[in-house]
């Protein structure tokens, strides 16, 4: 089979994703507006969830680009997933699909939370424990309330809507089926279906960010949920299922589509959107706590239609310009799940061993970035050798020219 340029664009998107990921965590240790100290491992609200790893070295552009990515990166990644799920649900059936997804997701996840997450936390410990020792950093890693899940909550959600939509194929497939009719005019009219999907995206967000404010995490037990996003992220997942039962050849992803012809328009848009909800935001956070209420909806509006503007102006670069074949991309996107599922690890060591270099923050920051990146790179290609290495990350090549785009990363949805 000959790649399509759609399915090329979305190959070398994988590819995108997983560097974009690594460079929004390595930069986190070296953000302007970080406090003054680490966080104490022990001590509640337990910040280091967010900031493992605090610098004396800082830079304001990091901060500037992590809002960004925030803003739209991870529902980006449960859009793309879902692209791929309605195909292989349709080719799979429900029940076998089901088995796949809690085998290709459900295995990671609890692998990550045993072996991933308390190695990649040891340095946290260290920064501020008396007694640095193995065990009494283990006694106060189970004496936390909760299980740190670091970037994997990512790997629980997208199984939770995996689930969903299998529940959906089994019991009401033509919903999907209505939802694709639905975007088969954001071909021809991406505007408008920007516009929709950008309002529904608003009353699903806007009303838990008012509630929980749009900052606030909770963690029980092993599973980690920021209050004002799940219904955004189920928005997102069920828009992704929408155009992949459309087709990714037109619609859309139509590699000569309007999308791709116009990515200049959406980068504009999407850097005047972000703009707005950051200047919204700082206006928000300078009259709290008695920002008006207006004013509160106003951000969490912005942020939504940021978030949609975002997705579509990645999607249209990719589209326009990503329809190439890289030998570099194609390995990165083969192992963008492996590497997803061990880069943290690399880089909160990484950040930890250069504390005390006396290097200035962006220095640190290109070499957590590298050290990560071709770390998590080696440490996916060495698991493929093993045995258990095929339940955490497969272990079949994907070649683009003979076998259908699904699977190789959590920001796309795998076989």
């Amino acid at each position: 089979m000959i790649p399509t340029k759609s399915s090329l664009a979305l190959n070398n998107l994988r590819a995108v994703v997983i560097v974009i990921v690594i460079g929004f965590h390595s930069v986190l240790a070296y953000l302007g507006s970080l406090g003054p100290s680490a966080f104490q491992f022990e001590n509640s609200p337990y910040q280091w969830r967010a900031f493992p790893i605090v610098d004396s070295h800082r830079w304001f552009g990091f901060d500037i680009f992590c809002a960004w990515q925030d803003v739209y990166l991870m529902a980006l990644m449960f859009f793309l997933s879902a692209v791929f799920a309605w195909p292989s649900l349709a080719r799979k059936g429900t029940w076998r699909f089901l088995r796949d997804r809690w085998s290709r997701l459900g295995v990671p996840f609890v692998f990550a939370l045993i072996i991933v997450m308390p190695l990649a936390l040891y340095p946290v410990y260290r920064v501020t424990a008396i007694d640095p020792g193995l065990a009494n950093y283990g006694r106060h890693f189970l004496a936390l309330p909760f299980w740190p899940n670091g970037p994997m909550w990512f790997l629980w959600q997208l199984l939770a809507l995996s689930t969903l939509a299998a529940a959906v194929h089994g019991f009401a497939p033509g919903l999907v089926d209505r939802l694709a009719r639905l975007s088969s005019s954001a071909g021809s009219r991406p505007g408008r279906y920007f516009t929709g999907l950008a309002v529904v995206s608003a009353v699903a967000y806007v009303p838990l960010a008012l509630i929980f404010t749009p900052w606030t995490w909770s963690e029980r037990g092993p599973f980690a949920l920021q209050f004002s996003r799940p219904l955004l992220y189920c928005v997102m997942y069920f828009a992704g299922l929408a155009v992949g039962a459309h087709g990714l050849e037109r619609g859309l992803l139509a590699p000569e589509g309007i999308l791709a012809r116009r990515w200049s328009i959406w980068l504009a848009g999407a850097l005047a959107s972000v703009l707005l909800w950051m200047g919204l935001t700082a206006l928000a956070m300078s009259e709290a706590p008695s920002a008006p209420f207006v004013l509160q909806i106003a951000v969490d509006i912005s942020f939504a239609v940021a978030c949609v503007s975002g997705c579509f102006f990645v999607v249209a670069g990719c589209l326009r310009f990503g329809a190439a074949r890289s030998r570099i991309l194609d390995s990165l996107a083969e192992n963008a799940f492996g590497m997803y599922l061990f880069h943290y690890l690399f880089v909160v060591w990484l950040q930890y061993g250069l504390l005390d270099v006396a290097l200035p923050a962006i220095p640190k920051a290109l070499i957590v970035f590298a050290g990560t990146l071709l770390l998590a790179w080696a440490a996916t290609a060495a698991t493929r050798i093993i045995p258990f290495g095929s339940m955490l990350i497969g272990n079949e090549r994907r070649m683009l020219a003979n076998t259908p785009l699904s699977r190789g990363n959590p920001a796309l949805e795998t076989r």
